[in-house]
């Protein structure tokens, strides 16, 4: 396997905000299927985690029909106008031209199915910092993002312990340390502090990734 650094990077909430093409989205299909409409706030902590089990949540049901007809009710609004409504935050281009111009290998490492994933760096710019891109398919055969990780590290030959994951939710964290892989969290997405408090770093902007990545290297010596 390659020693050669990469880093496995979040899309919602790390590199870009979707909140409003996502919440719209959500609210759509909670809305065909007759169920109570949720504030922004209660929201928030639903967008990260595969829809599969948000859905799961927020319709307080484990019927894998019901669930599988929310998330085709999100797909119809998402395919066509949710993943646009949204924005790169601020200096993440500045950071991902900074991480690669100095040699490191970046791959888009996302629960969001990959269509979506690859339309949304693709009209941001951000496609060609990436090595590649990895995400969840439709039939959400890697919604569990341990799974995508394993999947991501085997499909590209890499070992684990010279890898970063970097994102902004609990499950970033988790599935990271479950694959031997360092995790650095995000505070300007939508996990807390608190949420993230397992991960190796915490860097509260995109142009503090770099120094991160340096003092956890330099303490792997």
């Amino acid at each position: 396997m390659a020693r050669r650094p990469a880093l496995l990077v979040d899309l919602d909430g790390t590199l870009t905000d979707n909140f409003v093409g996502i919440a719209r989205s959500i609210r759509h299909a909670l809305l065909a299927l007759g169920a109570p409409e949720p504030a922004d706030a209660a929201l928030q902590s639903w967008i990260g985690p595969p829809l599969r089990s948000s859905f799961a949540r927020l319709l307080g049901t484990d019927d894998l029909v019901l669930i599988e007809r929310a998330l085709t009710h999100y797909r119809e609004r998402y395919a066509d106008l949710g993943w646009q409504e949204n924005v790169v935050y601020d200096g993440v281009m500045a950071a991902v031209a900074g991480l690669t111009a100095r040699g490191e290998t970046l791959y888009l490492c996302t629960s969001k199915p990959a269509p979506y994933a690859e339309k949304i760096v693709a009209r941001f710019g951000l496609r060609p910092f990436l090595e590649g891109v990895y995400g969840a398919d439709l039939a959400g055969t890697f919604d569990d993002k341990a799974t995508l990780i394993a999947h991501l590290v085997a499909r590209e030959g890499l070992d684990p312990e010279a890898c970063t994951m970097i994102g902004d939710r609990v499950h970033d964290v988790r599935a990271a340390h479950a694959n031997g892989v360092q995790a650095i969290g995000v505070l300007w997405g939508y996990g807390s502090r608190d949420e993230l408090k397992a991960a190796d770093a915490l860097v509260a902007s995109p142009a503090a990734i770099a120094p991160a990545l340096d003092a956890l290297r330099s303490s792997a010596i």
